[in-house]
């Protein structure tokens, strides 16, 4: 992936002073490509899956100290990984009231990474209950999604129930506006508050923002009368 500028996530990534991380390498440039005008701007970014906490750390010196940044695991020992700047949470990503809660405790939301268990029923439950506490200009990313395709984790080829299927409808929501089946098909709320989906390999990006009704338009002059014969000399300009 190309990009108009130096990355400053992959120097700190090779220059890691801090905790452990892992991160396939070129989910480094998505992030920067989706989270660069979050830079310097008070905002909060929740991540779930806590690791060793080096993301933690990353994202606390990418944003700047005007930046909240929260990790979410269920792993209790994690706890201890909280430090200025850096709040954690314990709790369970499939459990959808912890999820409520979870909203209730932090507040809005700039940006939510979904690094977590990478199961189905977690990616799709994260996403159900925490995309309307997201901001309304905020972004959100889940990764790993090849795990879609594992069945390990609940995952398998265009399976009914894999996160890739639910993003993939997801698709026809943001496209609902040209529905003309509004029974069966309608324009909600996903529609009128998404701007665009990204794709890429392992990585889903929801980027929120106001999305209303588009209309088409047209300018210049026509270069052919419609009702004019095929075999007609075309006017000059």
């Amino acid at each position: 992936m190309q990009t108009t500028e130096a990355n400053p996530l992959r120097t700190y990534f090779d220059n890691n002073p801090g905790r452990l991380m892992s991160k396939w390498d070129h989910y480094l440039d998505v992030y920067h490509r989706h989270f660069a005008r979050f830079r310097g701007r008070a905002c909060t970014i929740v991540e779930f899956g806590v690791f060793h906490g080096g993301s933690l750390q990353m994202w606390r010196d990418y944003f700047g100290p005007q930046c909240r940044v929260v990790g979410v695991d269920i792993n209790p020992r994690l706890i201890e990984l909280g430090e200025p700047g850096i709040e954690i949470f314990i709790g369970d990503q499939a459990n959808r009231q912890f999820l409520r809660e979870l909203a209730t405790k932090v507040g809005p939301i700039d940006i939510l990474l979904d690094d977590g268990g990478h199961q189905m029923n977690q990616q799709i439950a994260t996403i159900e209950e925490l995309y309307s506490h997201v901001k309304p200009d905020g972004v959100i990313l889940v990764e790993d999604t090849h795990t879609s395709y594992w069945r390990s984790h609940g995952g398998g080829l265009r399976s009914t129930y894999t996160f890739m299927e639910f993003a993939k409808r997801l698709v026809d929501e943001l496209n609902a506006w040209h529905s003309r089946d509004t029974h069966s098909f309608p324009v909600g709320p996903f529609t009128q508050t998404t701007q665009s989906m990204h794709f890429y390999d392992s990585v889903v990006v929801i980027e929120k923002g106001p999305h209303p009704q588009p209309h088409e338009r047209q300018s210049g002059v026509p270069s052919f009368d419609p009702n004019r014969l095929v075999n007609e000399t075309l006017p000059s300009r």
